[in-house]
Protein backbone atom coordinates (compact mmCIF):
# COMPACT_ATOMS: atom_id res chain seq x y z
CA UNK A 1 0.00 0.00 0.00
CA UNK A 2 2.86 2.34 0.79
CA UNK A 3 4.48 1.79 -2.61
CA UNK A 4 1.15 2.51 -4.33
CA UNK A 5 0.90 5.86 -2.50
CA UNK A 6 4.47 6.73 -3.47
CA UNK A 7 3.79 5.94 -7.13
CA UNK A 8 0.50 7.84 -7.14
CA UNK A 9 2.08 10.76 -5.32
CA UNK A 10 4.96 10.83 -7.76
CA UNK A 11 2.60 10.81 -10.75
CA UNK A 12 0.54 13.61 -9.22
CA UNK A 13 3.64 15.70 -8.59
CA UNK A 14 4.86 15.21 -12.16
CA UNK A 15 1.39 16.01 -13.50
CA UNK A 16 1.21 19.19 -11.43
CA UNK A 17 4.68 20.24 -12.61
CA UNK A 18 3.77 19.61 -16.25
CA UNK A 19 0.51 21.55 -15.84
CA UNK A 20 2.37 24.44 -14.25
CA UNK A 21 4.92 24.44 -17.09
CA UNK A 22 2.16 24.49 -19.72
CA UNK A 23 0.45 27.39 -17.91
CA UNK A 24 3.70 29.40 -17.74
CA UNK A 25 4.37 28.88 -21.46
CA UNK A 26 0.79 29.82 -22.34
CA UNK A 27 0.90 33.05 -20.28
CA UNK A 28 4.38 33.93 -21.60
CA UNK A 29 3.26 33.45 -25.20
CA UNK A 30 0.27 35.72 -24.61
CA UNK A 31 2.48 38.44 -23.11
CA UNK A 32 4.99 38.28 -25.96
CA UNK A 33 2.19 38.48 -28.52
CA UNK A 34 0.69 41.50 -26.74
CA UNK A 35 4.02 43.36 -26.58
CA UNK A 36 4.85 42.55 -30.19
CA UNK A 37 1.46 43.85 -31.41
CA UNK A 38 1.87 47.00 -29.32
CA UNK A 39 5.31 47.85 -30.68
CA UNK A 40 4.25 47.14 -34.28
CA UNK A 41 1.17 49.34 -33.99
CA UNK A 42 3.15 52.08 -32.28
CA UNK A 43 5.90 52.04 -34.91
CA UNK A 44 3.46 52.28 -37.82
CA UNK A 45 1.49 55.05 -36.12
CA UNK A 46 4.58 57.19 -35.53
CA UNK A 47 6.01 56.99 -39.05
CA UNK A 48 3.39 57.76 -41.67
CA UNK A 49 4.43 56.90 -45.20
CA UNK A 50 5.18 59.96 -47.28
CA UNK A 51 4.98 60.06 -51.03
CA UNK A 52 8.42 60.25 -52.62
CA UNK A 53 9.42 63.67 -53.93
CA UNK A 54 8.52 64.38 -57.55
CA UNK A 55 12.22 64.68 -58.43
CA UNK A 56 12.87 61.02 -57.57
CA UNK A 57 12.72 58.94 -60.76
CA UNK A 58 9.99 56.31 -61.04
CA UNK A 59 11.16 52.85 -60.09
CA UNK A 60 13.63 54.10 -57.48
CA UNK A 61 13.79 51.89 -54.40
CA UNK A 62 13.59 53.35 -50.90
CA UNK A 63 16.22 52.01 -48.49
CA UNK A 64 16.94 52.58 -44.79
CA UNK A 65 20.69 52.01 -45.32
CA UNK A 66 22.88 52.16 -48.43
CA UNK A 67 26.27 50.44 -48.09
CA UNK A 68 29.16 50.57 -50.56
CA UNK A 69 31.98 48.18 -51.35
CA UNK A 70 34.64 50.33 -49.68
CA UNK A 71 32.88 50.22 -46.30
CA UNK A 72 31.21 53.62 -46.54
CA UNK A 73 27.49 53.88 -46.00
CA UNK A 74 24.55 56.25 -45.71
CA UNK A 75 21.81 55.77 -43.13
CA UNK A 76 18.51 57.48 -42.52
CA UNK A 77 19.22 60.04 -39.81
CA UNK A 78 22.70 61.03 -41.03
CA UNK A 79 23.22 64.78 -41.38
CA UNK A 80 24.21 66.69 -44.52
CA UNK A 81 27.57 67.54 -42.94
CA UNK A 82 28.23 63.85 -42.27
CA UNK A 83 27.44 63.02 -45.90
CA UNK A 84 29.73 65.82 -47.14
CA UNK A 85 32.55 64.63 -44.87
CA UNK A 86 32.05 61.03 -45.96
CA UNK A 87 31.96 61.53 -49.73
CA UNK A 88 32.98 65.13 -50.41
CA UNK A 89 31.08 67.45 -52.73
CA UNK A 90 32.42 65.77 -55.89
CA UNK A 91 29.86 62.95 -55.75
CA UNK A 92 26.89 65.31 -56.01
CA UNK A 93 25.47 65.26 -59.53
CA UNK A 94 22.56 66.97 -61.18
CA UNK A 95 20.28 69.29 -59.39
CA UNK A 96 18.85 69.93 -55.97
CA UNK A 97 15.08 70.05 -55.68
CA UNK A 98 13.01 71.60 -52.93
CA UNK A 99 9.44 70.42 -52.34
CA UNK A 100 6.76 70.59 -49.67
CA UNK A 101 5.61 67.22 -48.33
CA UNK A 102 2.69 68.58 -46.33
CA UNK A 103 4.69 67.91 -43.17
CA UNK A 104 7.47 70.34 -44.00
CA UNK A 105 9.96 71.16 -46.70
CA UNK A 106 12.29 68.49 -48.11
CA UNK A 107 15.48 68.90 -50.12
CA UNK A 108 16.38 66.17 -52.63
CA UNK A 109 20.02 65.85 -53.69
CA UNK A 110 21.35 63.43 -56.30
CA UNK A 111 24.63 61.55 -55.95
CA UNK A 112 26.77 59.10 -57.90
CA UNK A 113 29.35 57.04 -56.03
CA UNK A 114 30.88 53.61 -56.61
CA UNK A 115 28.90 53.24 -59.89
CA UNK A 116 25.61 53.75 -58.04
CA UNK A 117 23.17 56.58 -58.53
CA UNK A 118 21.11 57.50 -55.51
CA UNK A 119 19.07 60.36 -54.13
CA UNK A 120 19.00 61.57 -50.55
CA UNK A 121 15.95 63.39 -49.23
CA UNK A 122 16.71 65.77 -46.36
CA UNK A 123 14.09 67.10 -43.93
CA UNK A 124 14.53 70.84 -43.53
CA UNK A 125 12.07 71.52 -40.67
CA UNK A 126 14.10 70.33 -37.68
CA UNK A 127 17.51 71.69 -38.63
CA UNK A 128 17.70 73.77 -41.83
CA UNK A 129 21.42 74.51 -41.41
CA UNK A 130 22.36 70.79 -41.12
CA UNK A 131 19.36 68.73 -42.23
CA UNK A 132 19.01 65.00 -41.60
CA UNK A 133 18.50 62.29 -44.22
CA UNK A 134 14.82 61.38 -44.23
CA UNK A 135 14.84 58.92 -47.15
CA UNK A 136 17.36 57.17 -49.39
CA UNK A 137 16.41 56.21 -52.95
CA UNK A 138 18.53 53.95 -55.15
CA UNK A 139 17.96 54.14 -58.90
Amino acid sequence: MTTLRRRTGSFLQWGAAAGFLVAVVWVGTGLVRTFREFTTDQATAETPALAPPAAVPPGAVSLPVLLFGDGKGVRVGDTASQIAALFGRGVEVGRQELDDSGQGERLTRFYEYDSRQFALVFALDASPEDPRVEEIFLH
